[in-house]
């Protein structure tokens, strides 16, 4: 959850072309899966961080961020370790839209270097402060509806780490760590910084730069920063800032030495006919913390706040119920339809009325706008009372993390919350007809894939065969009678018909 710029750094300096040299693979996760490349990118002097590299997800084929810290003492690590581990734990919990995706981490003590290791999503579009230096140069103008867009979606992202329990304070909330996706898509990176920081200073090999120090950051942080306990209106403050920097960065104003002098005076020029976008900002620059507004308070301020079309109340049922359907189902229910018609009519006693017809609508458009609510980019506002939830400690156990530790010791259960969203199973019966080999392939509601195999005899139970699954952390308990009444009808299919290989597929929650 780091954050991840796309700025590659090559000897040359020259244009960006991945070379032979620079995609070599130099080192592999213990489970094979990560593979880091010679090629580096930027991490915007992020505290802690030694070096960050791209690597490549083998399994789903797309280049991530194998990011690595060193400690320069290993009885120092080890001190920490049982912190460490619970951090890095915790990170892997956080999932959110808006929010830069950690993969995976494991520790290496090997010799006499202790390292973490953590993998994060490669934002291969760039930061907010790239795009900035980019607009600025070609003197494009700043788009209201845009600006809100960005501003909802990092809003988003801090209500939900603010109303973690424990809750997670940013604390580096710059435009080097505000990320945005070629579709429009805002994420922000850098989470883990903070509580690395305040955790284990004196244990990360090299300089832990403190942002508040560096004069071309100054401006994003707060008065109190560093002088008082970590709270969530120092991410409001960098938040305020971020959003002045994105209106008014491409025009020359003279608003930049009073934003780093007096940021609550600084005005932007964004046309408002009642100045609320002024009020907004200087909201989240009060010199007072107490003052500041949260996160989610701010969602709801009038600048950005708007009704929920029905419309996109519509598009997040269908994302959130899309396990339901099959993966095309738009496509091929729009190819059925009549484009001539009528999906709504408007009657009116005094004039003709309206009649909307199903040719008024794209398809095209339509499934970008799905694409677009599924990615993040339209988050619904939410409506209910703002509730802390508990970021959960348990992991499923992946093989990585089987091959590679071993404890004298038993470890507590971990439990699967992820739900399986599709199910497919083969059986091969032996040439005694004794035992069949099943295989199950279960596709997860992140869309990673989990394959399970055994064998299995006449005798055993569909039921028993789910609840060591769930025992062994492979699928969530609420799945458990699903997959029981599955395979139930799989094997009764296989054992009843004496074949020798069969199939079965479902879709489920």
């Amino acid at each position: 959850m780091t954050m991840s710029v796309p700025e590659r750094i090559s000897e040359s300096g020259g244009k960006e072309e991945e070379s032979e040299d620079e995609s070599e693979i130099l080192e592999e996760s213990p489970c094979g899966r990560w593979q880091k490349r010679k090629e580096q990118v930027s991490q915007g002097n992020v505290p802690g961080i030694e070096s960050a590299s791209l690597a490549m997800d083998t399994e789903e084929g797309v280049e991530v961020v194998w990011n690595e810290v060193q400690f320069s003492d290993k009885k120092v690590f080890k001190a920490h370790e049982d912190r460490i581990r619970e951090m890095f734990e915790n990170l892997m919990q956080v999932e959110h839209p808006n929010i830069v995706k950690f993969h995976k981490y494991w520790l290496d003590t090997k010799e006499s270097r202790a390292r973490v290791i953590f993998i994060t999503e490669y934002m291969s579009s760039g930061s907010l402060k790239q795009f900035l230096k980019k607009t600025k140069k070609n003197h494009k103008t700043m788009n209201v509806k845009a600006w809100k867009r960005w501003c909802t979606q990092i809003l988003s992202a801090l209500s939900y780490l603010h109303s973690c329990d424990p809750p997670i304070i940013h604390g580096n909330l710059t435009c080097d760590t505000i990320f945005i996706q070629h579709n429009g898509l805002i994420k922000i990176g850098s989470v883990w910084h903070r509580l690395f920081v305040n955790v284990f200073p004196e244990a990360i090999h090299g300089n832990v730069h403190q942002h508040r120090d560096e004069l071309r950051n100054q401006h994003f942080f707060a008065p109190e920063y560093g002088l008082a306990e970590d709270d969530y209106s120092i991410d409001i403050y960098s938040f305020g800032i971020c959003a002045l920097e994105r209106m008014c960065e491409n025009r020359a104003l003279p608003w930049k030495q009073s934003l780093t002098q007096h940021p609550q005076d600084a005005k932007p020029l964004l046309f408002c006919p009642c100045g609320c976008t002024q009020e907004f900002t200087q909201l989240c620059v009060r010199t007072d913390a107490k003052l500041r507004p949260t996160a989610h308070d701010l969602l709801f301020h009038r600048v950005l706040f708007e009704v929920h079309s029905l419309k996109l109340l519509a598009a997040h049922c269908f994302i959130s119920n899309q396990y339901l359907l099959p993966e095309n189902c738009v496509e091929e229910k729009t190819k059925s339809i009549d484009p001539n018609g009528v999906m709504a009519e408007i009657n009116h006693s005094d004039r003709p009325g309206i009649q909307l017809k199903y040719s008024h609508v794209s398809p095209l458009e339509l499934d970008k706008f799905l694409e677009d609510v599924k990615n993040g980019i339209y988050p619904l506002m939410n409506f209910a009372s703002q509730r802390p939830h508990p970021i959960p400690r348990a992991l499923s156990l992946s093989q990585e993390h089987m091959e590679t530790v071993k404890t004298p010791t038993p470890e507590p259960q971990e439990t699967e919350t992820r739900k399986v969203v599709q199910m497919h199973c083969n059986l091969e019966a032996n040439e005694e007809g004794t035992r069949s080999h099943l295989s199950l392939f279960l596709k997860m509601d992140d869309k990673l894939h989990r394959q399970l195999s055994c064998d299995v005899l006449p005798t055993d139970r569909p039921r028993d065969l789910a609840s060591e699954l769930v025992h062994h952390a492979f699928i969530s308990e609420e799945d458990c009678e699903k997959l029981t009444c599955f395979l139930e009808d799989a094997l009764g299919k296989h054992w009843g018909g004496a074949s020798a290989s069969s199939a079965a597929m479902v879709m489920m929650h």
